[in-house]
């Protein structure tokens, strides 16, 4: 298992990389928003667990928490010396796992993250395959397939697919659509932009892309997949 941590205290973080390596983590350490950040754009799948301290010098592990879980729905915990209901909700409302408040027993911390992993372990065993009529989309691999024949798709493509899979069965507008996928690539996707990629969707995974039965249109609000 492998643990970024994003710390700007040398001295906490140096001791957070000793006890997780003798826990068998493997440890990565950022001591600041931007190297952290450059970690997550270019490396996310490396990692199992990501700990952010609340409160660093150019930026916020809030930040941090957003941009992880705009791309994948890995675990986050956050370090803070601020044990105040407003900044514990806003951690848990933008996704966040768990969290400890600094000054902390290293061994509580490591029952947190065990515990946070145990339940993710859970999630992924039982969300590991999502099945939409004759498609099979495979969330550990990453990998989409049609009738057992596998789909190319490009990493926007199946990020939006995986958004109808996941509210299957519920109208999204537009621009809910919009405002989950328009950082995933790094770029802004506009309107025209999402209208293209749903075309080219269904061209890849629709027996009929003119008669589309996966991703439905819902006219004059948005899209659907599934009943």
């Amino acid at each position: 298992m492998k643990i970024l941590v994003v710390e700007d205290d040398q001295t906490i973080a140096l001791g957070l990389e000793y006890s997780l390596q003798q826990e068998n983590f493997i440890v990565e350490i950022c001591h600041d928003k931007s190297s952290a950040q450059q970690v997550i754009d270019n490396r996310l799948n490396e990692f199992d667990l990501f700990i952010f301290d609340l409160s660093l010098p150019d930026g916020s592990g809030y930040e941090l928490c957003k941009l992880v879980k705009s791309k994948q729905d890995i675990p986050v915990i956050f370090l803070t010396v601020m044990d105040d209901e407003i900044n514990v909700v806003m951690g848990l409302d933008m996704g966040a796992d768990d969290y400890i408040t600094k000054p902390f027993r290293i061994r509580e911390l490591i029952s947190r993250i065990r515990t946070v992993l145990r339940r993710y372990n859970k999630q992924v065993q039982s969300n590991s395959i999502i099945q939409l009529q004759d498609l099979q989309i495979n969330v550990l691999e990453g990998k989409v397939y049609k009738n057992e024949v596998e789909v190319l798709l490009t990493a926007l493509e199946y990020r939006l697919l995986l958004i109808f899979a996941k509210h299957k069965g519920q109208v999204l507008s537009r621009s809910q659509l919009l405002e989950q996928i328009w950082d995933v690539a790094g770029d802004f996707v506009n309107d025209n932009t999402l209208t293209v990629y749903i075309k080219r969707l269904r061209e890849k995974l629709e027996d009929n892309p003119q008669q589309p039965r996966i991703i439905q249109t819902v006219r004059g609000i948005g899209y659907k997949v599934g009943d």
